[in-house]
C-alpha cells in the first residue's frame, strides 16, 4: 500500500483517526495523529465542516438536524420544496387555504426573485426555510461558497416573505461538511423528512397516492412535497385534497414544521 505525503498509509491514517474517535489512542499518540489529520487538504471543501484554524463564526455553535419529532400527539407537518412557481404554487397555496392547513414552504431564492407576486401576501399562516439560492447541491462546493449562497437566499426570502428563514433543507437532502458549517454560522436548524409525496406505486391515481400517504403517516412525521416539478409530482398535489381529509379522519392535526418541533420530545430518524 502507498503512504501519504505525511508519511502515513491511508489505512493507517483510517484506523488511527478511528481510535482518536473512540478515545484508544491516549497522549502523543493521539496528538501525533490528530496533528497528521490536520495537515490534510480537507479544510474548506466540501468535505470539511471548517473554515480554517482559527476561531470560527458558527452562531450558537449547535446544529440539530431533524427527519421527525417523537411524539405520542397525533401531529404531521406538511412541507413543500423547490418553489415559488407560478403554476405550482398557487394550487398548493389554494388547496391549504381551503382546508385550512398550515404547511412550511422551503423556498429557492431566485425563484422567490423571479416570482415574488406568487407568495407574497400568501404565506402568513405558513412558515417558510431556505432550500439555496438556485437549487445546486451544496455538499459539493466549499464553506464560503455554500454560506454566499444560502446567505443570498435568505435575504431574497426575508425581503419577499417579510419572514426570515430558520430552518434549513438542503438540497437533495445532502448535508456536505460545508452545508454544515455555513448552517451553524446562519443558526438554521436542518429539517429532512420521514416520508416523500412523490408517486412512484400510482403514477396515474391521485387518489390511489393519497390513501398511500394516509397509512403511512406516524404521529411527528415530516412529509415531504413539492410545489415545481414534473407528472409524478402533480399527481401527488392533485391528491392533496383526499390526504388532508383521510389524514383528519386518522385523528391528525396540521402543524408547521416549527410548531412540531415546539411538540416533541426528542428528534428521531424515524418517522
Amino acid at each position: 500500500m502507498t503512504e501519504g505525503a505525511y508519511g502515513w498509509s491511508r489505512r493507517d491514517l483510517l484506523r488511527r483517526a478511528a481510535l482518536v474517535a473512540t478515545g484508544a489512542v491516549a497522549g502523543a499518540g493521539a496528538s501525533e495523529a490528530w496533528s497528521t489529520r490536520r495537515r490534510l487538504p480537507l479544510a474548506g471543501g466540501p468535505a470539511s465542516a471548517t473554515s480554517g484554524n482559527g476561531q470560527q463564526d458558527v452562531g450558537s455553535g449547535t446544529l440539530p438536524v431533524v427527519w421527525s419529532v417523537s411524539t405520542t400527539r397525533r401531529l404531521v407537518a406538511l412541507t413543500f420544496d423547490d418553489g415559488p412557481a407560478p403554476q405550482w404554487t398557487p394550487m398548493v397555496l389554494d388547496t391549504l387555504a381551503r382546508h385550512r392547513v398550515p404547511a412550511t414552504f422551503f423556498l429557492v431564492g431566485a425563484q422567490v426573485r423571479k416570482y415574488p407576486d406568487v407568495v407574497r401576501g400568501r404565506l402568513a399562516e405558513h412558515e417558510v426555510g431556505n432550500h439555496s439560492w438556485r437549487h445546486r447541491d451544496l455538499a459539493q462546493l466549499d464553506t464560503t461558497a455554500v454560506y454566499d449562497d444560502l446567505r443570498r437566499s435568505h435575504d431574497a426570502i426575508a425581503d419577499v416573505t417579510g419572514s426570515s428563514p430558520r430552518l434549513l433543507r438542503p438540497p437533495y437532502g445532502h448535508l456536505g461538511g460545508a452545508v454544515l458549517h455555513a448552517a451553524a454560522r446562519l443558526d438554521y436548524r436542518l429539517v429532512l423528512w420521514s416520508l416523500q409525496m412523490v408517486e412512484r406505486e400510482y403514477p396515474h391515481d391521485p387518489a390511489g397516492h393519497a390513501r398511500r400517504i394516509v397509512a403511512e403517516v406516524r404521529p411527528g412525521a415530516i412529509v415531504l412535497g413539492h410545489d415545481v416539478g414534473d407528472q409524478r409530482r402533480l399527481v401527488a398535489l392533485r391528491g392533496l385534497p383526499d390526504m388532508i381529509i383521510g389524514l383528519r379522519a386518522r385523528g391528525y392535526t396540521f402543524v408547521t414544521v416549527s410548531a412540531l418541533l415546539g411538540a416533541g420530545v426528542t428528534p428521531t430518524r424515524t418517522g
